[in-house]
């Protein structure tokens, strides 16, 4: 039985063509090649000639992984068809790289996604409807009346993974009130997404009168609610809306927010906000987890996700496409490094530029990722190992991604299996994309690189992260796979008996939660069974399945 893997264009890559072979061996100058002893193959050239032949019968129990070429490039109805395949390689062909269709959308989302499509084109830059607005907001008072179009301002900031998630989670609040999303431009979403929706642009134009946000805004909505700048309702108590309101709501979700910011997550607070045409959210986090706790949002949200943990899957397959020049280092590195694997594991490593390489760190990772059966665990090279896979079922290949602003964790992982056979004669390839030292903020060539090396690591078949780090959310999040965690590097502490931990959900954690339920001090993480506190942060709050814990 020929081993087929799924490549570029659904074609099948037979291993017994010389051509390959020839192809494969010529790719592995920057990889390393690891093979263990045993089965009577002393030489380079007998080995090659058994691993081939082993690979040829069929890749064991992970075949269900290879055998998949038809590809749903619409994510089950989540796209929609009419963008030019030409502008943006990476929206219909992504599916291709995907040995996992993922989960399935629900027809209401599908739905949901279809009328906001629809209404970003009635209302969105370029319309008179847009022009409008922007002549209410010049104005310094909010619109007379209901408006039919509104509007939200994303403003997102720090770390890819952290403007990732905070967009994600702006175009579900958008999705939820009905409003038109404009992302800001200036941190690089022009140059690496594609375009969301189709005939309108997200991004917003360069003609908005405001660009500067902080703490002292007049119109920060937990400022005018603490000032009592609404007037409040004789008959049930509620803060109402003014005659007389800011042309626009400023949401202040950042590190340093106050109480009064937090009831951005209130029912009350919800209906106050939807009197305004312009709201502007400011936000580095994953706010997704605080919007279940809204009563109002909560059946819309249950029929959109009825998979809890699933929501980000969703939303960024929908929202984030790589730009063509980000697809090709994709598809570049994905058929030199990866593409020929039986098993792809992905490895995350957060460090940061004044923290010393760790042999702590380095310890748990091969650990984690031998006890729990993603790699294979290696044998001194002196020693006779026992009778092994590579006699009993052939030989497996497994390609190790790793991404890490230093080198330093995958030379000592590629060392460890170049310097030792492997236990069962698995074949091992290392390689790691790029390591910059330093996270560089605003500079393109840094951002290009870290946009890959996210989605690289969602093309994996197995994940493991480091705790707190919305980089391995993201590559979770779009793979649809749950991760092993790191956790003792997130939480500074020993105390982890195991070196890592399976992660309990697909979803990002988010960081700087509210403490407490609105309308009394109930701890907002026993408040739902699908919204719990986060292992990596346990103060912050998470979307789970009841299915998977």
């Amino acid at each position: 039985m020929k081993n087929v893997l799924t490549a570029h264009g659904g074609k099948g890559w037979n291993w017994g063509s010389s051509a390959l072979l020839t192809a494969f061996v010529m790719t592995m100058p920057t990889l390393v090649i690891l093979f263990g002893a045993g089965g009577g193959t002393g030489t380079p050239a007998a080995w090659v000639r058994t691993a081939m032949a082993s690979l040829r019968q069929g890749p064991d129990d992970f075949s269900a992984l290879y055998t998949r070429t038809t590809h749903d490039k619409l994510h089950g109805g989540l796209l929609v068809e009419g963008f030019g395949q030409e502008s943006c390689h990476s929206r219909y062909e992504s599916a291709m790289y995907r040995r996992s269709p993922g989960r399935r959308p629900s027809e209401h989302l599908v739905s949901k996604l279809r009328r906001h499509e629809a209404l970003q084109r009635r209302c969105g830059p370029g319309t008179a409807a847009y022009s409008d607005a922007i002549e209410q907001i010049k104005s310094g008072k909010n619109a007379a009346s209901s408006p039919e179009c509104k509007y939200l301002v994303s403003i997102s900031y720090r770390g890819l993974g952290n403007r990732i998630l905070a967009a994600a989670s702006a175009f579900l609040y958008a999705l939820l009130t009905d409003r038109v999303l404009l992302v800001e431009p200036r941190n690089e979403m022009d140059v690496l997404f594609c375009e969301p929706f189709p005939n309108t642009t997200w991004l917003l134009p360069p003609d908005f009168p405001f660009w500067s946000f902080s703490m002292d805004t007049p119109e920060r909505y937990g400022k005018m609610r603490e000032d009592g700048v609404f007037r409040t309702d004789a008959t049930t108590g509620s803060p109402a809306a003014a005659a007389d309101m800011p042309a626009f709501a400023y949401i202040h979700l950042d590190y340093n927010q106050t109480d009064h910011d937090q009831l951005f997550f209130c029912d009350e607070d919800q209906r106050l906000l939807s009197n305004f045409q312009w709201v502007v959210m400011r936000t580095d986090s994953y706010i997704v987890p605080g919007l279940f706790l809204v009563e109002t949002f909560q059946r819309e949200l249950g029929l959109l996700f009825p998979e809890r943990d699933a929501v980000f899957h969703h939303l960024g397959r929908y929202l984030f496409h790589p730009t063509n020049h980000v697809w090709g280092l994709v598809t570049r590195y994905y058929h030199a490094h990866l593409a020929w694997a039986q098993r792809r594991v992905g490895i995350q490593v957060r460090v940061f530029p004044w923290e010393p390489e760790s042999p702590e760190l380095l310890d748990r990772i091969t650990k984690c990722t031998q006890e729990e059966g993603l790699l294979p665990r290696v044998v001194d090279t002196a020693e006779e190992p026992a009778a092994t896979a590579t006699t009993r079922r052939g030989v497996k290949s497994s390609a190790v991604l790793i991404t890490s602003l230093k080198a330093w964790y995958y030379e000592q992982i590629k060392g460890m299996y170049w310097e030792n056979a492997t236990a069962d004669g698995e074949v091992v390839v290392v390689s790691q994309p790029s390591h910059e030292e330093y996270q560089h903020y605003g500079v393109k060539s840094h951002e290009y690189k870290a946009w890959a090396e996210i989605y690289l690591l969602s093309l994996t078949d197995m994940l493991v992260t480091s705790g707190k780090s919305t980089f391995g959310y993201v590559a979770q999040g779009l793979a649809g796979i749950r991760p092993w965690v790191l956790l003792n590097q997130a939480n500074g502490t020993a105390g982890h008996k195991r070196p890592c931990s399976r992660d309990i959900s697909l979803e990002p954690c988010f960081h700087v939660a509210p403490l407490y339920n609105c309308k009394r001090r109930q701890d907002s993480g026993e408040i739902l069974p699908h919204v719990r506190h986060c292992e990596d942060v346990p103060t912050g709050l998470k979307l789970v399945d009841r299915k998977e814990w």
